[in-house]
């Protein structure tokens, strides 16, 4: 779980709930970072994050300062807890850093980890808007990627990461009606297309500087700026799970989904932390996709499958095969029984989404209700419009899975 973005480039880590220092815009209290930590043990959860960059973090000669990203560890440590990961500085190409300033800095939150915490691994650079189409961020040419990659002394991270944002949603209208994506849209080629079209821009640039480390997308959903307020339906659950398909078809190692409870994109309603159709989708992929990808094919127009081996059962495989027509059922050839998981809604720009043709919903005492499957026999399996199906196969005995 990431616990970062803009807010964290700022923010002073302190006891108190008091005002900021100068050179911070807010504060990290203590109570506040116990919880996450509790969090973090109660879901069995990795902790990423990223510290403090801003002016109160830089010393007399305006280079990074650790004392603040010290204490944080320090104090994780205290409660029993851990951190995995950690970058330096959230998106440092769309704030002040030039590629000088960055390098020195990486330099330095190198040799602070080496020395204070070498059991965290380094992430980086995380930068984001740089994919070839308009999703609202401008970059200048010199605070690219390749422009912070490039100095002398080259940065080099345990783990490669960028962020993906595909369109800015309607908070951000200033940036233009280009920049945005539409509802209509939502099902588009086109659309689900530009998380390739990010990967394979970061992964040239991975290739290039770092290629050895495993690549990471430490921050996506369905647009910047939190999101359209569909993004907290159904619809958007299609192009979430698709992006999960198609980057663990390249091989991307972790995804993580802004955010959990903040905003139109998270997962849970940030009113009464109700699960959105996305968290049920989120559920289903975890609990049958396996980390071994499998080759279902090309990605056929209308109708994507993808698949991976079936988690916790040697030999199995888990398929997701995805409906983007409104109106046309698809067609899907079983090669043997299974268990069959759709995921659906009366009406696409809903919060409520069917799992099998019933309402998903916490039980009473929000709990996690059961997900029964339907049993699939061999043969011809039809897709209803617009829906999203997981199959289990956990009798194939694919020897790729045990």
């Amino acid at each position: 779980m990431r616990v970062s973005g803009t807010w964290a480039n700022s923010i002073h880590f302190q006891d108190s709930d008091g005002p900021a220092p100068a050179g911070y815009n807010d504060v990290l209290t203590h109570a506040q970072w116990a919880d996450v930590v509790d969090f973090a043990k109660a879901a069995d959860a990795r902790i990423v994050t990223s510290f403090a960059t801003s002016e109160g973090a830089r010393d007399a000669n305006r280079a990074w300062n650790p004392e603040q990203a010290r204490a944080l560890v320090n104090y994780t440590r205290s409660l029993g807890g851990s951190i995995y990961a950690a970058e330096l500085t959230n998106e440092p190409n769309t704030g002040k850093y030039q590629p000088a300033d960055f390098v020195r800095d990486q330099a330095i939150f190198r040799k602070f980890l080496k020395a204070d915490a070498p059991e965290i691994k380094s992430v980086g650079p995380g930068t984001v808007g740089e994919a070839g189409f308009n999703a609202g961020v401008t970059v200048p040419r010199e605070q690219t990627t390749e422009a912070f990659m490039s100095p002398e002394p080259k940065p080099a991270f345990d783990i490669f990461d960028y962020h993906f944002y595909g369109a800015v949603s309607q908070r951000c209208s200033r940036l233009g009606k280009d920049a945005m994506i539409s509802a209509d849209e939502a099902l588009s080629e086109a659309w689900l297309a530009r998380t390739n079209k990010a990967y394979t821009f970061y992964a040239a640039l991975h290739d290039r500087f770092d290629a050895a480390a495993p690549i990471w997308v430490t921050e996506t959903a369905q647009s910047a700026c939190g999101g359209d307020a569909w993004a907290a339906t159904f619809l958007d659950s299609f192009r979430y799970v698709d992006q999960l398909g198609r980057l663990a078809k390249n091989n991307v190692a972790a995804v993580f989904h802004n955010t959990l409870a903040a905003s139109d994109y998270a997962l849970l309603d940030d009113t009464n932390f109700r699960p959105r159709p996305n968290y049920w989708a989120a559920l289903l992929w975890r609990r049958l996709m396996g980390e071994t990808v499998l080759d279902a094919g090309q990605v056929m127009p209308g109708l994507h499958v993808y698949a991976q081996c079936l988690r916790g059962r040697p030999g199995g495989v888990a398929l997701v095969a995805i409906n983007l027509d409104r109106a046309e059922a698809g067609v899907l050839d079983v090669p043997m029984a299974g268990d069959r998981f759709t995921l659906s809604a009366d009406v696409l720009q809903s919060e409520t989404v069917k799992l099998n043709g019933r309402p998903l919903a916490l039980t009473p005492q929000d709990g996690l209700p059961p997900l029964p499957p339907v049993h699939t026999a061999k043969g011809r399996l039809v897709l209803a419009p617009a829906s999203i199906t997981f199959l289990a196969l956990p009798r194939a005995a694919n020897p790729a899975c045990r």
